[in-house]
């Protein structure tokens, strides 16, 4: 089957993922990521216009500001090839270890994407109750556990404001707009806490922005997760878990 391998070849500043990472691209499917939201979904439609028009190689630079709506403040540079290189390895394929610590009794994960299905995987299943919400049906695996309540919603600020006011909640969706509308929903509304995917300049525009509507973000944990482990998803996951069952002691 052909394919086009997106590798960063090289990061300034803040950035979802680190220089080496690939991600392979078939016409109808994805392997691995480099970081998701709007970088990977420019650089999806890049290498599949590439496989239908068989155009040459080439390399690309995004910065990542509004351009891409992404909060990150850095640029990336994206090699499009369709030889994959021995050092082209760092997407993963593993999973992370299933945690048995304590976990929150009830917990919602907003977006389906890589990070969300690698904190789905590692999550202790039969020790708390979980809601996973996306935008679409086709956005979430093919088979989920039936441990897992799966909500496609057009309109995920709008159930935000309906959920349980006890209820921890990690937000992972593919859009910065959508998690801030998120954030001041789940604000507004009341929750036991709140996660937040990100990286440090993020946290500063995200909470500007909150405070600007008259909010307290102080219930938001960004970045979350343990940014010495890694930015792949596995590696995201493992800090996400590890935080939940500190809460989940503490609750």
């Amino acid at each position: 089957m052909s394919a086009i391998w997106v590798v960063i070849d090289a990061v300034r500043g803040s950035a979802p993922r680190d220089a080496g990472t690939a991600m392979k691209v078939t016409a109808d499917a994805l392997e691995g990521t480099i970081g998701g939201g709007a970088l990977e979904y420019r650089a999806t439609a890049i290498a599949r216009e590439m496989l239908a028009k068989d155009a040459p190689d080439t390399t690309r630079k995004f910065p990542l500001g509004p351009d891409l709506g992404q909060c990150c403040g850095g640029a990336v540079t994206l090699r499009f090839t369709r030889t994959r290189h021995a050092t082209d390895s760092q997407h993963v394929h593993g999973h992370p270890v299933r945690s048995h610590r304590p976990h929150p009794e009830v917990l919602w994960l907003w977006g389906a994407g890589h990070v969300g299905r690698a904190v789905i995987h590692a999550l202790d299943l039969q020790a708390c109750k979980v809601t996973w919400v996306d935008s679409a049906a086709d956005r979430f695996p093919q088979s989920v556990s039936r441990d897992v309540t799966v909500i496609p919603t057009p309109d995920m600020p709008l159930l935000a404001r309906r959920a349980p006011v006890h209820a921890h909640h990690l937000v992972f969706t593919y859009s910065h707009d959508i998690d801030l509308a998120l954030c001041a929903a789940l604000l507004q509304r009341g929750a036991a806490s709140i996660g937040l995917i990100g990286s440090d300049t993020k946290r500063a525009r995200f909470f500007r922005r909150l405070r600007a509507m008259g909010l307290d973000p102080a219930p938001i944990t960004c970045p979350i997760g343990d940014k010495s482990l890694g930015k792949a998803p596995a590696q995201i996951a493992r800090g996400v878990v590890a935080q939940l069952g500190e809460i989940g002691q503490a609750a």
